[in-house]
């Protein structure tokens, strides 16, 4: 029996007043933004478990997860540091994604956006609203099970096949992707998201 994915788990925390609070500041409607939010976190995790799958990947992560976002700061507050517009090393969501997506922010707003009916543009402020709140999340959850950096590694690296698993591997290979010679379709990843959250919302 596989353990519930750490995007499931995210998701449900997400659910009722945290979906309002994004919809109203991307101006979309909970049901938009929900399905947003179902194909972001996916891509969001996907990119960290690749990016630490290689050892010095997982120490830099874990290391950010440390210095910046291991206060213990509850999902709320982080999430209404974000949309208050405070800019510390903990809220800059723009700066996280800078490290997490790296070159490939712009496709991965591109794909999520056309999927989503978002746009571009505000697929990338809902990336840039979420990547606080999943490193808190990170945070939070490194520290209650005791993990170092391997461990993290690992978590991060089994979420990222479970995903692929479940989703198929196209989508989210292809949006990360440095070299952006993968095909996007905006289909595969909207997939990504409701595959995993099908019937289960």
């Amino acid at each position: 029996m596989n353990q519930p994915l750490l995007t499931e788990e995210l998701l449900a925390q997400l659910q009722g007043a945290p979906l309002q609070q994004l919809s109203r500041q991307l101006g979309t409607d909970p049901d938009q933004t929900g399905n947003a939010v179902a194909a972001a976190l996916p891509l969001l995790l996907g990119a960290l478990g690749r990016n630490s799958a290689q050892p010095q990947g997982a120490q830099a992560l874990y290391g950010a997860l440390q210095r910046d976002h291991g206060g213990g700061m509850d999902l709320g507050s982080v999430l209404g540091a974000v949309l208050g517009g405070g800019t510390s090393r903990q809220t800059d969501g723009a700066a996280i994604l800078g490290h997490v997506l790296g070159g490939a922010q712009p496709r991965a707003a591109q794909g999520l956006g056309q999927a989503t009916g978002l746009g571009s543009g505000q697929a990338m402020q809902l990336l840039a609203m979420l990547a606080p709140i999943v490193m808190s999340f990170l945070a939070n959850r490194s520290a209650r099970q005791g993990l170092d950096a391997g461990g993290l590694g690992e978590l991060l690296g089994q979420e990222r096949t479970q995903v692929r698993q479940r989703a198929g591997g196209g989508a989210l290979d292809a949006l990360l992707d440095q070299d952006g010679d993968g095909d996007v379709d905006a289909g595969d990843l909207l997939n990504l998201g409701m595959g995993l959250f099908g019937g289960r919302r």
